[in-house]
Protein backbone atom coordinates (compact mmCIF):
# COMPACT_ATOMS: atom_id res chain seq x y z
CA UNK A 1 0.00 0.00 0.00
CA UNK A 2 1.08 3.58 -0.69
CA UNK A 3 0.30 6.71 1.30
CA UNK A 4 0.86 10.48 1.20
CA UNK A 5 2.53 12.49 3.96
CA UNK A 6 4.20 15.93 4.21
CA UNK A 7 7.83 15.99 3.16
CA UNK A 8 10.54 15.80 5.85
CA UNK A 9 14.13 17.02 5.82
CA UNK A 10 15.24 13.38 5.78
CA UNK A 11 13.72 13.15 2.27
CA UNK A 12 16.26 15.61 0.82
CA UNK A 13 18.42 13.01 -0.94
CA UNK A 14 15.37 11.43 -2.59
CA UNK A 15 14.06 14.84 -3.65
CA UNK A 16 17.43 15.60 -5.25
CA UNK A 17 17.20 12.30 -7.15
CA UNK A 18 13.67 13.16 -8.34
CA UNK A 19 14.88 16.58 -9.51
CA UNK A 20 17.55 14.90 -11.64
CA UNK A 21 15.17 12.28 -13.01
CA UNK A 22 12.44 14.75 -13.96
CA UNK A 23 14.69 16.53 -16.48
CA UNK A 24 14.42 19.93 -18.22
CA UNK A 25 11.07 21.70 -18.07
CA UNK A 26 10.25 20.64 -14.52
CA UNK A 27 10.76 24.18 -13.26
CA UNK A 28 9.56 23.74 -9.68
CA UNK A 29 12.31 21.24 -8.82
CA UNK A 30 15.73 22.62 -9.80
CA UNK A 31 18.66 20.20 -9.59
CA UNK A 32 20.27 22.04 -6.67
CA UNK A 33 20.42 20.45 -3.22
CA UNK A 34 20.69 23.78 -1.39
CA UNK A 35 17.58 25.16 -3.08
CA UNK A 36 15.68 21.91 -2.52
CA UNK A 37 16.63 21.99 1.15
CA UNK A 38 15.16 25.51 1.30
CA UNK A 39 11.96 24.25 -0.35
CA UNK A 40 11.61 21.55 2.29
CA UNK A 41 12.22 24.13 4.98
CA UNK A 42 9.48 26.34 3.56
CA UNK A 43 7.07 23.41 3.57
CA UNK A 44 7.84 22.57 7.19
CA UNK A 45 7.28 26.21 8.15
CA UNK A 46 4.00 26.37 6.22
CA UNK A 47 2.58 23.47 8.24
CA UNK A 48 2.87 25.46 11.46
CA UNK A 49 -0.61 26.20 12.91
CA UNK A 50 0.22 29.94 13.00
CA UNK A 51 -0.01 30.09 9.21
CA UNK A 52 -3.76 29.55 9.02
CA UNK A 53 -4.51 32.65 6.94
CA UNK A 54 -3.96 32.86 3.18
CA UNK A 55 -0.32 33.82 2.61
CA UNK A 56 2.34 32.79 0.12
CA UNK A 57 3.11 29.40 1.69
CA UNK A 58 4.60 26.36 -0.03
CA UNK A 59 3.53 22.78 0.78
CA UNK A 60 5.39 19.67 -0.37
CA UNK A 61 4.18 16.09 0.05
CA UNK A 62 5.67 12.70 -0.79
CA UNK A 63 4.22 9.35 -1.85
CA UNK A 64 5.57 6.50 0.29
CA UNK A 65 5.44 2.75 -0.22
CA UNK A 66 4.26 1.59 3.19
CA UNK A 67 5.98 -1.79 3.22
CA UNK A 68 9.46 -0.31 2.70
CA UNK A 69 8.95 3.38 3.62
CA UNK A 70 10.52 4.21 0.24
CA UNK A 71 9.64 7.66 -1.16
CA UNK A 72 8.55 7.21 -4.79
CA UNK A 73 6.97 10.53 -5.76
CA UNK A 74 6.24 14.10 -4.78
CA UNK A 75 3.58 16.78 -5.24
CA UNK A 76 3.11 20.33 -4.02
CA UNK A 77 0.84 23.32 -3.50
CA UNK A 78 1.66 27.02 -3.57
CA UNK A 79 -0.99 28.88 -1.59
CA UNK A 80 -0.69 32.24 -3.41
CA UNK A 81 1.62 32.76 -6.40
CA UNK A 82 3.19 36.04 -7.41
CA UNK A 83 3.21 37.64 -3.97
CA UNK A 84 7.02 37.81 -3.65
CA UNK A 85 7.88 38.35 -7.32
CA UNK A 86 5.86 38.81 -10.54
CA UNK A 87 4.14 35.68 -11.85
CA UNK A 88 4.32 35.79 -15.64
CA UNK A 89 2.17 34.18 -18.32
CA UNK A 90 1.43 34.77 -21.95
CA UNK A 91 -2.23 35.43 -22.64
CA UNK A 92 -3.43 34.23 -26.04
CA UNK A 93 -5.56 36.81 -27.81
CA UNK A 94 -6.73 38.09 -31.16
CA UNK A 95 -6.01 41.38 -32.90
CA UNK A 96 -7.96 42.51 -35.97
CA UNK A 97 -6.37 44.67 -38.67
CA UNK A 98 -8.93 46.03 -41.13
CA UNK A 99 -9.12 48.59 -43.90
CA UNK A 100 -12.50 49.05 -45.63
CA UNK A 101 -10.87 51.19 -48.30
CA UNK A 102 -8.52 48.34 -49.26
CA UNK A 103 -11.14 45.66 -48.57
CA UNK A 104 -8.72 44.00 -46.11
CA UNK A 105 -9.75 42.24 -42.92
CA UNK A 106 -7.16 40.15 -41.05
CA UNK A 107 -7.34 38.39 -37.68
CA UNK A 108 -4.04 37.65 -35.98
CA UNK A 109 -3.39 35.43 -32.97
CA UNK A 110 -1.20 37.16 -30.39
CA UNK A 111 0.68 36.63 -27.14
CA UNK A 112 0.68 39.27 -24.42
CA UNK A 113 2.88 39.19 -21.31
CA UNK A 114 0.73 39.46 -18.17
CA UNK A 115 0.44 38.74 -14.42
CA UNK A 116 -3.26 37.82 -14.42
CA UNK A 117 -2.98 34.81 -12.09
CA UNK A 118 -1.28 36.70 -9.24
CA UNK A 119 -2.68 35.55 -5.90
CA UNK A 120 -4.08 32.23 -7.16
CA UNK A 121 -3.19 28.95 -5.49
CA UNK A 122 -1.19 26.52 -7.59
CA UNK A 123 -0.97 22.72 -7.58
CA UNK A 124 2.52 21.85 -8.77
CA UNK A 125 5.66 19.69 -8.49
CA UNK A 126 3.95 16.43 -9.45
CA UNK A 127 6.36 13.57 -10.17
CA UNK A 128 6.01 9.80 -9.77
CA UNK A 129 8.89 7.39 -10.34
CA UNK A 130 8.22 5.28 -13.47
CA UNK A 131 8.41 1.93 -11.66
CA UNK A 132 5.49 2.95 -9.44
CA UNK A 133 3.09 4.30 -12.07
CA UNK A 134 0.38 1.72 -11.41
CA UNK A 135 -2.74 0.99 -9.35
CA UNK A 136 -3.91 4.63 -9.24
CA UNK A 137 -0.71 5.88 -7.60
CA UNK A 138 -0.72 8.88 -9.94
CA UNK A 139 -4.29 9.71 -8.97
CA UNK A 140 -3.46 9.37 -5.28
CA UNK A 141 -0.44 11.65 -5.65
CA UNK A 142 -2.37 14.31 -7.57
CA UNK A 143 -5.74 14.26 -5.82
CA UNK A 144 -4.39 14.02 -2.26
CA UNK A 145 -3.65 17.74 -2.57
CA UNK A 146 -7.35 18.48 -3.02
CA UNK A 147 -8.27 16.59 0.16
CA UNK A 148 -5.65 18.63 2.02
CA UNK A 149 -7.12 21.83 0.54
CA UNK A 150 -10.65 20.70 1.42
CA UNK A 151 -9.62 20.28 5.05
CA UNK A 152 -7.76 23.65 5.15
CA UNK A 153 -9.70 25.96 2.76
CA UNK A 154 -8.73 29.14 4.61
CA UNK A 155 -5.12 28.59 3.56
CA UNK A 156 -5.88 28.75 -0.18
CA UNK A 157 -7.23 31.10 -2.82
CA UNK A 158 -10.69 30.88 -4.35
CA UNK A 159 -9.05 30.00 -7.69
CA UNK A 160 -6.51 27.23 -8.31
CA UNK A 161 -4.16 26.94 -11.29
CA UNK A 162 -1.83 24.28 -12.61
CA UNK A 163 1.00 24.97 -15.06
CA UNK A 164 1.42 22.05 -17.41
CA UNK A 165 4.88 21.17 -18.62
CA UNK A 166 5.18 22.26 -22.25
CA UNK A 167 6.38 20.21 -25.18
CA UNK A 168 10.07 19.47 -25.56
CA UNK A 169 11.80 16.77 -27.59
CA UNK A 170 13.76 13.75 -26.36
CA UNK A 171 16.87 15.92 -26.08
CA UNK A 172 15.17 18.51 -23.88
CA UNK A 173 14.87 21.15 -26.63
CA UNK A 174 11.77 23.37 -26.60
CA UNK A 175 10.64 24.53 -30.08
CA UNK A 176 8.83 27.49 -28.52
CA UNK A 177 11.91 28.61 -26.61
CA UNK A 178 14.08 28.19 -29.70
CA UNK A 179 11.63 30.27 -31.73
CA UNK A 180 11.06 33.09 -29.26
CA UNK A 181 12.71 33.14 -25.85
CA UNK A 182 16.23 32.35 -26.99
CA UNK A 183 16.17 35.35 -29.31
CA UNK A 184 15.86 37.66 -26.30
CA UNK A 185 17.80 35.76 -23.64
CA UNK A 186 20.69 34.24 -25.62
CA UNK A 187 20.79 31.22 -23.28
CA UNK A 188 19.51 27.70 -23.84
CA UNK A 189 16.18 26.41 -22.53
CA UNK A 190 17.60 24.27 -19.72
CA UNK A 191 19.55 27.25 -18.33
CA UNK A 192 16.51 29.56 -18.39
CA UNK A 193 14.39 26.82 -16.84
CA UNK A 194 16.94 26.30 -14.06
CA UNK A 195 17.18 30.03 -13.28
CA UNK A 196 13.40 30.28 -13.01
CA UNK A 197 13.17 27.27 -10.71
CA UNK A 198 15.93 28.77 -8.58
CA UNK A 199 13.77 31.83 -7.93
CA UNK A 200 15.75 34.15 -10.21
CA UNK A 201 12.78 35.78 -11.95
CA UNK A 202 14.15 39.30 -12.38
CA UNK A 203 15.75 38.55 -15.74
CA UNK A 204 12.29 37.82 -17.22
CA UNK A 205 11.11 41.39 -16.71
CA UNK A 206 14.47 42.76 -17.82
CA UNK A 207 14.79 40.85 -21.09
CA UNK A 208 11.35 39.68 -22.23
CA UNK A 209 9.52 41.80 -24.86
CA UNK A 210 6.81 43.93 -23.24
CA UNK A 211 4.66 44.33 -26.35
CA UNK A 212 2.20 42.14 -28.22
CA UNK A 213 3.78 39.23 -30.11
CA UNK A 214 2.13 38.14 -33.37
CA UNK A 215 2.14 34.35 -33.64
CA UNK A 216 2.40 34.27 -37.42
CA UNK A 217 5.84 35.90 -37.12
CA UNK A 218 7.15 32.94 -35.11
CA UNK A 219 8.60 29.80 -36.73
CA UNK A 220 5.94 27.20 -37.53
CA UNK A 221 7.65 24.77 -35.14
CA UNK A 222 7.11 27.25 -32.28
CA UNK A 223 3.50 27.97 -33.26
CA UNK A 224 2.70 24.25 -33.37
CA UNK A 225 3.51 23.62 -29.69
CA UNK A 226 1.68 26.58 -28.10
CA UNK A 227 -0.69 25.09 -25.53
CA UNK A 228 0.70 21.58 -26.07
CA UNK A 229 1.94 19.51 -23.13
CA UNK A 230 4.98 17.26 -22.82
CA UNK A 231 4.04 13.63 -23.65
CA UNK A 232 4.79 12.57 -20.06
CA UNK A 233 2.36 15.23 -18.82
CA UNK A 234 -0.69 14.03 -20.80
CA UNK A 235 -2.02 11.82 -17.94
CA UNK A 236 -1.70 14.66 -15.41
CA UNK A 237 -3.54 17.04 -17.74
CA UNK A 238 -6.36 14.53 -18.29
CA UNK A 239 -6.66 13.98 -14.55
CA UNK A 240 -6.95 17.69 -13.83
CA UNK A 241 -9.54 18.07 -16.57
CA UNK A 242 -11.57 15.31 -14.94
CA UNK A 243 -11.48 17.42 -11.77
CA UNK A 244 -12.94 20.44 -13.57
CA UNK A 245 -9.79 22.32 -14.61
CA UNK A 246 -10.01 24.16 -17.93
CA UNK A 247 -7.60 25.91 -20.30
CA UNK A 248 -8.36 29.65 -20.46
CA UNK A 249 -5.77 30.72 -23.07
CA UNK A 250 -2.79 31.27 -20.78
CA UNK A 251 0.55 29.59 -21.52
CA UNK A 252 4.00 29.43 -19.97
CA UNK A 253 6.45 32.06 -21.22
CA UNK A 254 9.30 29.56 -21.67
CA UNK A 255 7.82 26.41 -23.23
CA UNK A 256 4.22 27.57 -24.00
CA UNK A 257 2.72 24.75 -21.91
CA UNK A 258 -0.94 25.40 -21.01
CA UNK A 259 -2.06 26.68 -17.62
CA UNK A 260 -5.39 25.18 -16.51
CA UNK A 261 -7.60 26.59 -13.77
CA UNK A 262 -10.67 25.87 -11.64
CA UNK A 263 -12.54 27.51 -8.74
CA UNK A 264 -11.44 25.88 -5.48
CA UNK A 265 -14.96 24.92 -4.40
CA UNK A 266 -15.80 23.40 -7.79
CA UNK A 267 -12.87 20.98 -7.97
CA UNK A 268 -14.52 17.56 -8.12
CA UNK A 269 -12.59 15.92 -5.27
CA UNK A 270 -13.13 18.92 -2.99
CA UNK A 271 -16.81 19.36 -3.87
CA UNK A 272 -17.72 15.69 -3.43
CA UNK A 273 -15.57 14.89 -0.40
CA UNK A 274 -17.28 14.56 2.98
CA UNK A 275 -16.32 13.91 6.57
CA UNK A 276 -17.15 10.73 8.47
CA UNK A 277 -16.29 9.12 11.79
CA UNK A 278 -13.91 6.17 11.93
CA UNK A 279 -15.04 2.73 13.01
CA UNK A 280 -12.32 0.07 13.17
CA UNK A 281 -13.43 -3.16 11.49
CA UNK A 282 -10.97 -6.04 12.04
CA UNK A 283 -13.08 -8.48 10.00
CA UNK A 284 -11.35 -10.12 7.00
CA UNK A 285 -14.33 -9.03 4.86
CA UNK A 286 -13.07 -5.45 5.12
CA UNK A 287 -10.67 -6.36 2.31
CA UNK A 288 -13.73 -6.65 0.05
CA UNK A 289 -14.89 -3.08 0.70
CA UNK A 290 -14.86 -0.65 -2.26
CA UNK A 291 -11.79 1.59 -2.47
CA UNK A 292 -11.86 5.33 -1.77
CA UNK A 293 -9.49 8.24 -1.37
CA UNK A 294 -9.21 8.69 2.39
CA UNK A 295 -7.39 11.34 4.41
CA UNK A 296 -7.20 12.46 7.99
CA UNK A 297 -8.00 16.06 8.96
CA UNK A 298 -4.56 16.82 10.40
CA UNK A 299 -2.04 19.45 9.32
CA UNK A 300 1.61 18.53 9.90
CA UNK A 301 0.61 14.87 10.26
CA UNK A 302 -1.59 14.79 7.16
CA UNK A 303 -2.01 11.33 5.63
CA UNK A 304 -3.90 10.17 2.54
CA UNK A 305 -4.40 6.70 1.03
CA UNK A 306 -6.40 4.91 -1.63
CA UNK A 307 -7.80 1.97 0.28
CA UNK A 308 -10.90 -0.15 1.06
CA UNK A 309 -13.58 1.39 3.28
CA UNK A 310 -17.32 1.08 3.93
CA UNK A 311 -19.35 4.26 4.39
CA UNK A 312 -22.62 4.13 6.31
CA UNK A 313 -24.69 6.66 8.25
CA UNK A 314 -21.96 9.25 8.68
CA UNK A 315 -19.40 6.61 9.69
CA UNK A 316 -16.73 4.77 7.76
CA UNK A 317 -15.38 1.30 8.50
CA UNK A 318 -11.60 0.92 8.13
CA UNK A 319 -9.30 -2.03 8.66
CA UNK A 320 -6.78 -1.62 11.51
CA UNK A 321 -3.95 -1.37 8.96
CA UNK A 322 -5.57 1.49 7.05
CA UNK A 323 -6.44 3.30 10.27
CA UNK A 324 -2.83 2.99 11.42
CA UNK A 325 -1.50 4.44 8.17
CA UNK A 326 -3.94 7.36 8.43
CA UNK A 327 -2.98 7.79 12.11
CA UNK A 328 -6.62 7.78 13.23
CA UNK A 329 -8.54 5.88 15.85
CA UNK A 330 -12.12 5.00 16.71
CA UNK A 331 -14.37 8.05 16.41
CA UNK A 332 -11.81 10.30 14.69
CA UNK A 333 -12.88 12.38 11.70
CA UNK A 334 -11.59 11.51 8.23
CA UNK A 335 -12.41 12.76 4.75
CA UNK A 336 -13.66 10.33 2.08
CA UNK A 337 -14.33 10.62 -1.65
CA UNK A 338 -14.73 8.31 -4.62
CA UNK A 339 -11.89 8.08 -7.11
CA UNK A 340 -13.13 9.21 -10.50
CA UNK A 341 -11.52 10.52 -13.64
CA UNK A 342 -7.86 9.92 -14.54
CA UNK A 343 -6.52 6.41 -14.20
CA UNK A 344 -2.77 7.07 -13.82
Amino acid sequence: MYYIRPIAMTDLDTLCQIARESGPGFTSLPDNSELLEQKIGRSLAALAPAHSALTNQSYLFVLVKHETEQVVGTCGIESAVGMDYPWYHYRLGTVVHASPELNVYNRFKTLYLCNDYTGCSEVCTLYLKPDHRRHHNGALLSKSRFLFMAAQPERFSERVIAEMRGFSDEHGHSPFWDGLGQRFFSIDFSKADYLTGSGNKAFIAELMPKYTIYLHLLPESAQAVIGRVHPATEPAKAMLESEGFRFENYVDIFDAGPTVTAPLKKIRTIRQSRCARVQINPSPTSKLFPEYLLSNEKLSEFRCVFAPAREHGGNVDLSPDVAAILQVGEGDAIRIVELKGGQA
